[in-house]
């Protein structure tokens, strides 16, 4: 299962073998977003609060286009002497 903050590879698209972090979650629609992934271009209009131009975000993708990349832990088994 995909949550917040676990790092996933992306299977297919512009972005495919590229791997990050999961900033975001949509379960309604099955989608998520993606720390650098599927970067767009959007126009945003200048306000008195914000100066406008052209921003670059992440946009979603969805959950079947993703896979979770396991990261190696170190299991050591602890072995028991017999005395």
């Amino acid at each position: 299962m995909i949550k917040k903050g676990l790092k996933v590879k992306v299977l297919i698209g512009k972005d495919k073998n590229k791997e990050g972090e999961v900033i975001e979650i949509d379960r309604f629609r099955n989608r998520a977003k993606v720390k650098e992934i599927n970067m767009i271009k959007k126009h945003v209009k200048t306000t008195k609060e914000k100066k406008g131009g052209i921003i670059s975000k992440e946009s979603f993708i969805h959950i079947s286009n993703l896979r979770l990349v396991e990261e190696k832990t170190k299991n050591k088994k602890k072995e028991i002497k017999k005395s």
